[in-house]
């Protein structure tokens, strides 16, 4: 038996601007063993089709506050709550209820919301300092503005919202007493908001949780309540906002492919699924899994009752099986059924309103700025190693 560490998890970004090289030896089997930030091992599955099937697999529970489940870092544990049961049916139920309140229709009534903060943040990006600084002045501004917007967080609050998410989400990078303090504080600016909204009502989705959790058969009780509220207003911000930063950087990385986009503006949706599809700006250390049963994968082999499972969207979005030159960056690619934002009963809830902030996010830099350029080159962007999202943590543009 061999004794050799498994590999570290997450990959290693190098080349900056491409998917990790690491990840072109994956598909040999159906999974392999990684070492994650706590030293604890787990189970990567990378194959398409395993990461697709597991994504639905009632044997694979989200449910890991167990003693024997991998940690992903010793000083946080981001994805564990006891209160919350994450699986069917008590998941199923409670998600029923958030997919209503995150409708169709209240997501594109933002569309034109979406296209004015757009337009404002580029207009100040003109008139302000050059080089400048594409994360602070447009990738994060537009998402926590729209979220904030949706779930009715105040507008005087989103600055100090996003100081605590930023200490929620970090896994390595903060001391553990500086993660503990910001998850407490955002769980207290959470129920103070709540509580507020239950005396002033309005049109957002905090708003519409509350009528369900008070109204409607106590459905949702006042933890789960609280969670969801936290959990959309973490991932309605930092991962569109990581993912408009970083995957612009990628595209910038590639004038050609720009003044494609430019001659013909119908690629900008194939064009932000290519993003997505290659990730760039995270991995998938939020897909932690326990296996409750044994479970076969394609490749014959067994993942065993008791293993701590990571389902690779990354992994999956590169197999040479579902895609042509998956290491290529194809902006005209068809049929592209990434895993970015999950399947099955854990399909991103959000997916809709990250596509659409997306596509207008790019659109609109690309038009306002015609010749918008990286100000540094793609090997000196740092990157926010040990963190949820480890995207570009400086993006230096000019024009």
């Amino acid at each position: 038996m061999s004794t050799q560490t498994p590999p570290r998890y997450p990959f290693a970004w190098n080349p900056p601007m491409q998917m990790p090289e690491a990840l072109k030896d994956v598909h040999e089997s159906s999974a392999m063993e990684v070492t994650l930030p706590s030293g604890d091992t787990a189970t990567l599955v990378t194959r398409y089709q395993d990461v697709r099937a597991l994504f639905a697999d009632k044997r694979l529970s989200r449910n890991i506050a167990r003693p024997d489940c991998a940690r992903i870092s010793k000083d946080n544990d981001l994805f564990m709550d006891p209160h919350i049961d994450p699986d069917p049916p008590k998941h199923t139920q409670v998600r029923s209820l958030v997919t209503k309140a995150f409708t169709a229709r209240r997501i594109e009534a933002l569309r034109p919301y979406v296209q004015e903060v757009a337009d404002e943040l580029l207009e100040e990006m003109a008139a302000g300092p050059r080089p400048a600084e594409l994360n602070e002045a447009f990738a994060f501004p537009l998402p926590i503005k729209v979220i904030c917007k949706l779930l009715g967080v105040p507008a005087e609050d989103r600055d100090q919202f996003r100081g605590y998410v930023d200490g929620f989400l970090a896994v390595t990078k903060l001391p553990p007493e500086e993660i503990g303090k910001a998850r407490q504080n955002l769980w207290k600016y959470l129920g103070d908001l709540i509580e507020d909204k239950r005396k002033n009502p309005a049109d957002d989705l905090i708003s519409e949780f509350i009528r369900v959790r008070d109204e409607d058969d106590n459905r949702m009780n006042e933890h789960e309540l609280h969670f969801w509220c936290q959990g959309l207003l973490i991932a309605g911000y930092v991962t569109t906002a990581s993912q408009i930063g970083t995957g612009t950087a990628v595209l910038l990385h590639r004038p050609d492919l720009v003044r494609e986009i430019q001659a013909d503006w119908s690629l900008v949706p194939s064009t932000v699924e290519e993003l997505l599809r290659t990730q760039i700006m995270g991995s998938s250390v939020g897909t932690m899994r326990y296996a409750i049963e044994d479970i076969p994968l394609s490749d014959g082999s067994v993942i065993k009752k008791g293993t701590s499972v990571l389902l690779s969207e990354e992994g999956a979005n590169c197999d040479r099986r579902v895609f042509e030159n998956p290491f290529e960056l194809d902006i005209r690619r068809q049929e592209n059924h990434h895993m970015t934002f999950g399947a099955g009963i854990h399909y991103c809830v959000g997916a809709a309103l990250a596509r659409m902030e997306l596509q207008i996010a790019t659109e609109s830099l690309l038009r306002r700025f015609p010749d918008i350029h990286l100000a540094k080159p793609a090997e000196e962007l740092p990157r926010a190693l040990g963190g949820f999202m480890e995207g570009f943590t400086e993006i230096p543009v000019d024009w």
